[in-house]
């Protein structure tokens, strides 16, 4: 991935200058306080989570029965409801707290979202639904409609329910079924269920002394207002900022995208910055119709997804189909090993390799900031100091160039954060500056304990709670099935290819594997799927034998990838994947589920 800010030949380096840079800049965005720093959206701030985008429409409470509910109408939801209706289960319901199907994707909308993974591989379905992504790097409408597609065609529309709140799940031993109850007041059971609540859908603030006070216009950026805007999620001009002075908080992934639509709208527009992210080169670019027609043969979509995760996250691909950052970053680091003659790829030396790969891409990134920023000292400000994967990559080929419009101002804390927000405006450093609307790029709960994200504290058989059963980490079979819940199947990465760059491959495969087991089940007259408790120690003891935890170093600048710096304790140690990597993983699941005896699941 190279474009004309790059340099020719990779930079020289002081690894050990490096080394004590990154630490002093880690260094002044530590704090005591961690997740907390983060305010959970309730009483006087619920209005933060209030849907601008679909109104709600009464109803009365169900209380009826259906064979599978799952708790989530994303990703996760909707491949696995379209597997299990490809496998003959026709009462499927999706509970969705949304106004429509996308999850992540129907909330956000603000403008320029779009995917950071190649559409070919992030789009769930493609092949299925018939659809041809539009560009490389889909933009949140494509992806909304995509969602939205996959529900019409499938009839998950039919039972399923929106501007819905699981607030309980309870087995009922008597009966060998779940009893979910709602916001809503519903009370209805499902012999099977799944969880796909995901980590992106339950926003945060930050917890900036005097965030009530603000007598100007706010809100999160997963809750964009365009009647105070103008624009829309197309990409529309938002006109109605044109006299406006706007503050955005915060420079992760969503306002790397947002920015440069703020900075072409705003009369004036100031970014907070606590800490740079890593912004490499885009080159989005629209699919080529005929190009498309050529590849999408019988099985293109796995045979991409495939591709991806082998160049990404395994090896062994002849070629790369994708060629975006991630591989880029993977195959550079493949060719760092391989120059070491075959008998000095030891592990302490492949580990050089790698970091030394690192150190020549952040560099050149870095690089990259000083090229296109025309003021120095905004440049400098820019570049991130902390290895690639410390945090979420970013890609864009409009965001640095945005610092460049006279009325974008970069307000850098020096990883301090904001101090205050006052009636008028924010201060930083002792400097005030007044605006007229502050928007929140400050992003979702990922930290934080499930039981909060979810909403609920899932009920076993014999009353165990799903917080009891993980008090000491999580505990599963795939991170699929979890001994004491039968018939629940948790839809996720972790402790299964734990595939972070492209989740949704991870999505799709288990959406595939509980179609296949539901079918089974139901086909056999069994009531009840559970792993034995056998089976996930096992599998656990199998996890442990791996290198641990790929993201999240401790060393990292702080952020949601390690737990904001601070020592998220021994539970994390489970938060890992298959030992031998996510091609390795996916290649597995498929032996064991085309078995056709689900070794370790006890149908009863």
């Amino acid at each position: 991935m190279t474009d004309q800010a790059e340099t020719a030949e990779r930079p020289k380096l002081d690894k050990a200058a490096l080394i004590a840079k990154y630490a002093e800049e880690r260094a002044k965005r530590l704090r005591a306080d961690g997740n907390q720093q983060y305010l959970q959206i309730t009483g006087r701030l619920a209005h933060y989570l209030d849907d601008p985008y679909t109104p709600v429409t009464p109803r009365d409470p169900l209380s009826d029965h259906v064979t599978f509910a799952f708790i989530g109408g994303g990703f996760a939801g909707l491949v696995t409801g379209a597997r299990l209706k490809e496998a003959g289960v026709a009462d499927v319901r999706l509970v969705e707290k949304g106004g429509d199907f996308g999850g992540t994707w129907y909330w956000n909308r603000y403008p320029g979202a779009q995917c950071d993974t190649a559409s070919m591989v992030y789009m769930p379905l493609l092949e299925e639904t018939g659809h041809r992504p539009s560009e490389k790097y889909a933009h949140a409408p494509e992806i909304l409609a995509q969602c939205r597609r996959i529900g019409e065609q499938y009839g998950l529309y039919e039972q399923a329910l929106f501007h819905t709140v699981v607030t309980d799940l309870e087995w009922d031993d008597a009966h060998s079924r779940w009893i979910v109850r709602t916001d809503r007041g519903d009370a209805f059971t499902a012999s099977f269920i799944g969880l796909g609540t995901g980590p992106l859908h339950v926003p945060k603030l930050p917890g900036i002394p005097g965030i009530e006070r603000f007598k100007g216009h706010s809100f999160h950026t997963s809750r964009w207002d365009y009647d105070y805007t103008g624009g829309d999620p197309n990409g529309g001009l938002m006109e109605k900022l044109a006299d406006k002075r706007v503050a955005i908080i915060g420079t992760g992934a969503t306002s790397v995208q947002a920015v440069p639509h703020l900075a072409r709208a705003a009369g004036r527009l100031y970014v907070f910055q606590r800490t740079p992210s890593s912004v490499d080169v885009r080159a989005n670019a629209p699919i080529d119709a005929d190009w498309f027609a050529g590849i999408a043969t019988p099985g293109w979509q796995q045979r991409w997804l495939e591709n991806f995760t082998q160049n990404q996250a395994g090896g062994g691909a002849e070629e790369d189909l994708v060629q975006d950052g991630w591989t880029d970053l993977s195959r550079r680091i493949r060719e760092k090993i391989m120059q070491l003659p075959p008998e000095e790829r030891t592990p302490r030396n492949m580990l050089a390799a790698y970091e030394d790969s690192d150190f020549e891409k952040m560099e050149e990134i870095r690089r990259r900031a000083e090229a296109i920023v025309a003021d120095k000292a905004t440049a400098d400000r820019l570049k991130a100091w902390y290895r690639q994967l410390c945090k979420r990559p970013c890609f864009h080929d409009s965001y640095l160039q945005a610092f460049n419009n006279p009325n974008v101002t970069l307000v850098d804390t020096d990883g301090q954060g904001v101090q205050e927000i006052t009636e008028t405006g924010l201060v930083v450093d002792g400097v005030e500056y007044a605006v007229d609307c502050i928007i929140y790029a400050s992003g979702f709960e990922v930290g934080t304990e499930y039981k909060r994200r979810a909403g609920f504290d899932m009920t076993g058989r014999d009353g165990l709670k799903l917080s009891e059963a993980w008090a000491e980490g999580m505990r599963t079979l795939h991170g699929v099935h979890s001994h004491g819940f039968p018939n629940a199947f948790f839809v996720q990465p972790t402790q299964g290819a734990n595939l972070i760059s492209n989740v949704p491959h991870n999505l799709t495969e288990a959406g595939r594997t509980i179609g296949m087991i539901v079918r089974h089940a139901l086909d056999q007259g069994a009531r009840e799927v559970e792993v034995t408790r056998e089976a996930q120690d096992a599998w656990i003891e199998q996890l442990l034998t791996g290198p641990g935890r790929m993201l999240g170093s401790p060393d990292c600048t702080p952020g949601y990838y390690n737990n904001e710096g601070q020592d998220p304790g021994p539970a994390a140690a489970l938060n890992v994947g298959y030992p031998a990597g996510a091609a390795a993983y996916f290649r597995y699941l498929d032996a064991w589920r085309s078995k056709g005896d689900f070794a370790g699941l006890a149908f009863r």
